[in-house]
């Protein structure tokens, strides 16, 4: 089953009105297809706000970094450096304590 989830699969996309085909692993052809309908939404977006105002890569652009953004609040949100180092500094104090 595990040899199944490795195998890869050519899918077809639909980026705002651009077909595209791509090679991908089994296990992640979900996120692929979320990662094309989230494109095709915030690209949309903009296009229908600045469509005639923009150009086409300049709709593009700031669609991508809409996206960017929204992975970088989510990245920050997961960092866990500050808990680590808390736990490193907790781990220390409890070793030192049992030695002495």
């Amino acid at each position: 089953m595990a040899e199944q989830n490795k195998e890869k699969l050519y899918i077809k996309l639909l980026l705002y009105d651009e077909p595209i085909q791509v090679r991908v692993d089994r296990e992640e052809e979900e996120h692929y297809r979320a990662a094309a309908k989230l494109i095709t939404e915030r690209y949309g977006m903009y296009a229908q706000a600045y469509k005639g105002h923009k150009g086409d890569h300049t709709i593009a652009l700031m669609a991508l970094l809409d996206i960017a953004l929204m992975y970088q609040k989510e990245h920050s949100h997961n960092d866990t450096t500050p808990y680590d180092n808390i736990l490193s500094k907790l781990t220390a104090e409890i070793e030192d304590a049992l030695k002495g």
